[in-house]
C-alpha cells in the first residue's frame, strides 16, 4: 500500500502537491490525525482523493458507495463533493478507525450524507441488492481487503447504473503486481483481479498510476 503517488522522488512529489492540491483544512487534519495510526499506510493519497472529488462532480453523483472506510478521508473528500442532497453508503467491520471517521464527519457537516454499515460488505451488498438498488449508484469506490476485489467488484457493477463509475484502489499494490517472483496471497489477488478486468467487456476502465494505482471502470 502507499498514501503518495508511487515513483515520485520527494521533490517532485511536493512540487504535484505545491501546484495541485486544494485540500479543505478538515480534510488536512484527518489525515494528519491518521498519519499517527498504526495501520496509516491505508490512508488514501490526497492527490487521489482530490482526483475522487472531481470525478463524482463531473459525472453529477448523488448516490455512491464504498467499500472499505477506514478513518474516512475519502467518504468525507466524496461526502464534501457531493450536492445536499447526496448519500454514501458506506461499509466497514471496523468500529474503532470508523469512530475516527464518525468524528470528522461530524466536524465536516457532512454526516447525513453518510450511511455507515458495520458488518461485513458482502453482506451489506447483498442486502442492497435484495432492496431493489440495483442500478441506482452513480460511483462506487473499493479500497478493503483484496481477496474479495473481484466479489466487491461484480457487487459493485449491479449496484452501479450504466454510465456510472466504479474506483478501485491498491492496483498497483506499491509495484509488487509486477514482479511474478512475488506469490503473495494478496498480490496474486490483485494481478489476477487487474487481469480479469482487463477482458472485461461490461465495462470501459482506465488503470492509472496515481497513488497506489487506481483503475476506473465505467459500466457500459
Amino acid at each position: 500500500m502507499a498514501n503518495k503517488t508511487l515513483g515520485l522522488d520527494p521533490q517532485l512529489y511536493q512540487y504535484l502537491l505545491s501546484v495541485s492540491l486544494n485540500e479543505p483544512e478538515i480534510l488536512t487534519q484527518l489525515r494528519q490525525e491518521t498519519a499517527q495510526h498504526s495501520m496509516s499506510n491505508m490512508q488514501i493519497a490526497p492527490e487521489q482523493g482530490q482526483l475522487m472529488a472531481l470525478l463524482v462532480q463531473l459525472i453529477g453523483a448523488k448516490k455512491t458507495l464504498e467499500v472499505g472506510v477506514f478513518t474516512g478521508y475519502s467518504s468525507l473528500v466524496v461526502a464534501l463533493a457531493l450536492p445536499p442532497e447526496g448519500k454514501i453508503v458506506a461499509c466497514d467491520v471496523d468500529p474503532e478507525s470508523t469512530a475516527i471517521a464518525r468524528r470528522y464527519w461530524e466536524q465536516a457537516g457532512v454526516a447525513d450524507k453518510i450511511d455507515l454499515r458495520i458488518a461485513p460488505a458482502l453482506e451489506t451488498l447483498e442486502q442492497l441488492i435484495q432492496q431493489g438498488q440495483a442500478d441506482t449508484f452513480d460511483f462506487a469506490f473499493i479500497d478493503a481487503d483484496k481477496r474479495n476485489y473481484p466479489n466487491y467488484y461484480e457487487y459493485a457493477l449491479q449496484l452501479i447504473r450504466p454510465g456510472g463509475l466504479i474506483a478501485i484502489d491498491n492496483v498497483l499494490w506499491s509495484g509488487r503486481v509486477a514482479d511474478l517472483q512475488d506469490t503473495d496471497k494478496r498480490t496474486q489477488a490483485i494481478r489476477d483481479f487487474n487481469q480479469k478486468l482487463s477482458q472485461d467487456l461490461r465495462v470501459k476502465i482506465s488503470l492509472l498510476p496515481i497513488a497506489d494505482g487506481l483503475t476506473l471502470a465505467m459500466k457500459i
